[in-house]
This record gives C-alpha cells, sequence and structure tokens, in this order.
C-alpha cells in the first residue's frame, strides 16, 4: 500500500529535480546559521549557488558522529533553540552524548516518513499498533509512535519489556501489527511457547523489526514462529530516527525516502562515491530537515544501493540490508556498544590486565555479552572471595556504564591470546549479517 503515491512513485528525473532545489536550500540554511559548516564549505570552496545537479552533492564535505560530539550539544542546530520542540539523544556511553532536535516541521516530517514505512506493510486506520521500542531519548518508540498515529490506526505504546503482558494485551486489544527489534519479537516467541500461546491464533499479521543487525534467517524464523511479514526497516537518530528506509511487501530491499534523505555509498577508505551495486559505506545527507540538517553524514554502516522501479510501483533507490560496519561498534539488544567502552571501565577499576575479550551471542533469541578479563599473577593467588568481588564491580560498572548486562569471567594470565597487530577484542558467533539472497 503506498501513502504518498505521487512522492513514492515520481518519475526520477523529477525526484532529483526536487532533490537538487532541496539540497540547495539545506546548504544555504547550513551556511547561513552554522558555523561549522560555514567553514567547511569554505574550506571545501562550494557554496549553495553552486549546487545545481545531484552530482554536486559529492563536492560537499562529509559530517561525521565526532563533529556531533566536538558540537555538543546544541552547536550544529540550523534554526534558534525556541523553534526546537523535541530534543532525543544518544546514551553517551562512549563520551558525549550526540544530540538531536527537531522543529514542528521535523517532527511531522518524521511521521511522515514513518507513516510511508507502516504502509509498506499495509497499515492502515484500521490496523492496532503495539510499539514495543523503547521510548525516552531513543527515537524507536516516538517514532513508529507518530506513523501509526499519522495514519489513524490505533497505537498501544507499551514499549519494550513485560513480555506477558505485552502478549495478553495483543490477544486482549487484537495487535495487527507489532514494532520492536527483532531478537525481542523472537523473545516473545519464545515466552508466548512457555505460556502455552499459540501465536497463529492472534491476530497480528505485520511486524516493523530494526535498531539491531538480522539475517534473513532470522526474518524466516520470526514469520513461521508468528505466522506474519516481518518488514525491516532502517533509521539513525542523527539523520531522522527509524523511518529513514523501509521494506516494502516485495521485500526486495529498502526503500530510502529520497524527497527527504539524499543516500550515496562510498568507499570508506578514500571517500568516493561508488556506482550503484557495488558495496559500500551509507552517507545520508538530510534535505529538508530544519533543526539539525546534517550533510553527507558518515553512517559508517556497509550496504549497496540498488535503482529501477520495485515491482511495488515505488521509485526510490532501495538499499540492501546493512550487511556489515566499517568500525568496531557492536550492537547488543539495541544498544551501540564499543570495546573502546569496556576498556575504559576496566582501566577505571584498575585491578585487573589490560587484556579482554568479548564473546558476543545470542542465547535463546537474544544477545549475550561474556567479557573475559584477564587477571594478574598476583590477583590470580588471591582468594576466591576477592575475585568474586572484583568480578561482580566489573559487571555493575559495566551495567551503569552501557546500561546493558553483561556476565564477566576473570581467566589466567596469559590466557587471551597477544597480537602484534590489532588485537581482536571482539568475537561474534552471532549471524547477524548474513543474508543467502546476495
Amino acid at each position: 500500500m503506498l501513502w504518498n503515491p505521487e512522492i513514492e512513485t515520481m518519475p526520477r528525473h523529477e525526484l532529483e529535480k526536487l532533490q537538487v532545489e532541496r539540497l540547495r536550500r539545506t546548504v544555504e540554511r547550513v551556511y547561513q546559521h552554522v558555523p561549522f559548516y560555514r567553514q567547511k564549505l569554505d574550506e571545501a570552496g562550494i557554496g549553495p549557488a553552486e549546487i545545481r545537479s545531484v552530482a554536486d552533492l559529492a563536492r560537499l564535505p562529509f559530517t561525521n558522529k565526532q563533529d556531533l560530539r566536538d558540537n555538543y550539544p546544541f552547536g550544529l542546530f540550523a534554526v534558534p533553540k525556541d523553534e526546537i520542540v523535541r530534543v532525543h539523544a544518544s546514551s553517551g556511553t562512549t563520551g558525549k552524548m550526540t544530540v538531536v532536535g527537531y522543529t514542528k516541521s521535523d517532527v511531522n516530517t518524521w511521521a511522515e516518513v514513518m507513516a510511508r514505512t507502516m504502509a509498506c506493510g499495509g497499515v492502515t486506520n484500521k490496523d492496532t499498533v503495539q510499539v514495543a521500542y523503547g521510548y525516552g531519548l531513543f527515537t524507536g518508540g516516538l517514532g513508529a509512535h507518530y506513523g501509526a498515529e499519522k495514519i489513524g490506526a490505533a497505537v498501544i505504546p507499551i514499549s519494550g519489556g513485560n513480555t506477558k503482558r505485552q502478549l495478553q494485551i495483543m490477544a486482549d486489544f487484537g495487535t495487527t501489527a507489532v514494532a520492536c527489534t527483532p531478537s525481542y519479537s523472537l523473545f516473545m516467541a519464545e515466552t508466548a511457547a512457555e505460556e502455552g500461546i499459540d501465536l497463529h491464533q492472534l491476530p497480528v499479521r505485520v511486524g516493523f523489526f530494526g535498531a539491531e543487525p538480522w539475517s534473513n534467517a532470522m526474518r524466516r524464523e520470526i514469520e513461521e514462529k508468528w505466522g506474519i511479514k516481518a518488514i525491516d526497516i532502517y533509521g539513525l537518530s542523527e539523520v531522522m530516527g527509524p523511518g529513514v528506509a523501509s521494506e516494502c511487501m516485495v521485500q526486495d530491499g529498502l526503500h530510502v525516502w529520497e524527497d527527504h534523505f539524499m543516500v550515496e555509498v562510498i568507499d570508506p577508505a578514500t571517500g568516493e562515491v561508488l556506482p550503484y551495486g557495488e558495496k559500500g559505506e551509507l552517507v545520508f545527507t538530510c534535505i529538508t530537515k530544519e533543526a539539525l540538517p546534517l550533510i553527507r553524514y558518515r553512517t559508517r554502516d556497509i550496504s549497496i544501493l540498488s535503482n529501477g522501479t520495485c515491482a511495488c510501483g515505488r521509485t526510490h533507490l532501495r538499499m540492501h540490508r546493512v550487511m556489515g560496519r566499517t568500525d568496531d561498534m557492536l550492537i547488543i539488544r539495541g544498544v551501540n556498544v564499543f570495546p573502546s567502552q569496556i576498556e575504559s571501565v576496566l582501566l577505571e577499576i584498575g585491578e585487573t590486565e589490560p587484556h579482554y575479550q568479548l564473546i558476543v551471542d545470542r542465547e535463546g533469541n537474544l544477545d549475550d555479552l561474556e567479557i573475559w578479563v584477564e587477571i594478574s599473577e598476583r590477583l590470580f593467588s588471591d582468594e576466591v572471595r576477592k575475585l568474586e568481588q572484583i568480578e561482580g564491580r566489573i559487571r555493575r560498572e559495566i551495567q551503569s556504564t552501557l546500561g546493558i548486562s553483561a556476565r564477566v569471567k576473570l581467566v589466567e594470565p596469559k590466557t587471551i591470546a597477544r597480537s602484534e597487530g590489532k588485537a581482536k577484542r571482539v568475537i561474534d558467533w552471532r549471524d547477524v549479517y548474513s543474508d543467502g539472497n546476495r
């Protein structure tokens, strides 16, 4: 189902004409109101008046996450504070939070692209949408919420957790669509089996899953256990939140809503723009956002872009499911985790050796993190109680810093393999990036 047929099926030449107009206005906006961008554009030798074609996008400078941190909290905002109606932010576990703001128009745009996303899965005003993404500074819950409301669907803003109650509400309230992380949907399926609930008997017929990497094998498992269509959605708070791109019922790539977000794939090493069909790093430019219109934002997500009209009739570019990252960031239960965060916690505690390894797996259908920490010869000979105290302290500090629980295992001296090059800090047993269709 199309939510905005005129835009979603717009001929490419008309869409590109619209993009160029909006890009020029956005560059004008940031040049006038954001000193960071004025300096970067001056250094690149390009001004708003020189934006004449889609190809000129490649002449603009990149923005990255560190730029957001360096200008914390509002240094990249392009409007006065009194025009901001919403603020979201990252957890800030790697240092300063990355803060994103929205004007009233931005919130409406967000609702529009999420309405298109929900319509991709056939949601109408006759549906009941259960939003089991987290609400708060995280963008997942409210993004899905406003999109479903814009369509006119009834929204159940239940947020995550309390799984038995989630299932009870689905049955009692007649939930027809669910929005959550894919791993949580499988955890709900496990709980349903334990409770003797047959998910196929529930009215749920479609799910919108994102905020963490997942594979086609996981999609098949979700669809089989729930008896629903599992739609892959993509977004990141710096660009908008969920609703940047979405699969349709054809499930042949995620449509990027290009009238709001211009997308490129670049060689992560050289920054060179790659042609359609080649794998590289996704880069997004916001061309309608007022509060925080990022220019050529490097996502670190690896994907492939495809052109050509989809069988559903939409003409917007499609991105393949995210295939990996250019950095060492992990997404565990929807939370971004860098090994450097773990390292900082260990160094702060200061009672162990600076050798550690993260073992990531899926226990059942939920991500599991175990941290192996090497102890010194001196500690190794200490009493068990002392070792348990250190282990407990590390576990609590990790929970406090990252916001997720992890098992901690203290290992004997020289247990963790040394490397003359880059240390192998992560062993990820999850099959989250494989895709049998590619």
